[in-house]
């Protein structure tokens, strides 16, 4: 009943973004789940954050924190298996979402259990592009501040339990992340381990391209607004020529207007005579 109201709307169609169009179930399961997505996403983070950052918790809450996390991901995983249904054109939709099936299966091994955090970027991402759209700023200082906590957690696991890590313990870890993200590098730490070496090299690909965002977002906000203070200038030039050209006319017509009173004058001086 759906799809054939949407077919006798044309009108209405039109006004719908072109993945409404074109996938109108899956659209219509990606508005719904939407929020609660976004939720699970949060929370996944926060029991990572809390089992890398309180190690030493007991074992009963460990494996509720970890069961935790399985939930979360095992949500995940269902969405995108719905998604996968409810798409038409499945094989474009496989194509088009490989990158995420990829962040699904791979953290199954436990050795890229780290990667599981790119998927709640991923997802938090996705949420604040459509809420913060042209608010350049605010999302980039969002999306800096979840990178580099997140990537602050997943060093510190993975560096904490080696012998010759410098990375020990949260603060490290920010301050790595800071001088990593903003492409300064100090060398007083830095990872030594495989996986956090593949984390620091994710992070330093992530901020050069923030970097390039920021300065290509400030380097727009210049260019509109001189160029809007240019487009005044113009406008303004243009209204003063045309205000003088209006002043040119009125004195034109007062000049006539005096030679007809002259000449009235005249007239009557010569008709008293």
């Amino acid at each position: 009943m759906e799809d054939r109201r949407d077919a006798a709307a044309p009108g209405a169609a039109a006004d719908l973004p072109p993945e409404a169009v074109e996938e109108p179930g899956l659209h219509r399961w990606e508005r719904r789940t939407e929020w609660p997505m976004v939720a699970l996403s949060v929370l996944f983070l926060a029991l990572y954050a809390w089992e890398v950052l309180q190690p030493g918790m007991p074992g009963w809450l460990h494996r509720l924190v970890v069961a935790g996390m399985w939930v979360t991901w095992a949500a995940f995983g269902l969405d995108y298996l719905v998604k996968l249904a409810l798409a038409r054109n499945r094989g474009r939709f496989f194509v088009r979402h490989l990158f995420d099936l990829l962040v699904l299966l791979l953290p199954l091994m436990r050795q890229l259990r780290v990667l599981r955090v790119v998927m709640v970027l991923l997802t938090l991402n996705r949420k604040a592009q459509g809420q913060v759209r042209g608010r350049v700023v605010l999302y980039i200082s969002g999306a800096v501040a979840l990178l580099g906590f997140t990537a602050a957690l997943a060093v510190l696991e993975v560096e904490r339990r080696s012998p010759d890590a410098s990375i020990t313990t949260f603060g490290d870890a920010l301050w790595w992340t800071m001088t990593t993200i903003t492409t300064v590098g100090y060398g007083d730490y830095s990872p030594v381990t495989d996986r956090g070496k593949f984390i620091a090299a994710g992070l330093m690909i992530a901020g050069i391209a923030m970097l390039g965002v920021v300065t290509g977002s400030i380097a727009s906000w210049f260019v509109e607004r001189f160029g809007g203070i240019e487009r005044q200038l113009e406008q303004s030039s243009t209204d003063a020529r045309l205000l003088e050209g209006e002043n040119d006319l009125l004195r034109a017509e007062l000049n006539e207007l005096r030679q007809e009173i002259a000449a009235l004058r005249r007239d009557l001086a010569g008709n008293r005579d």
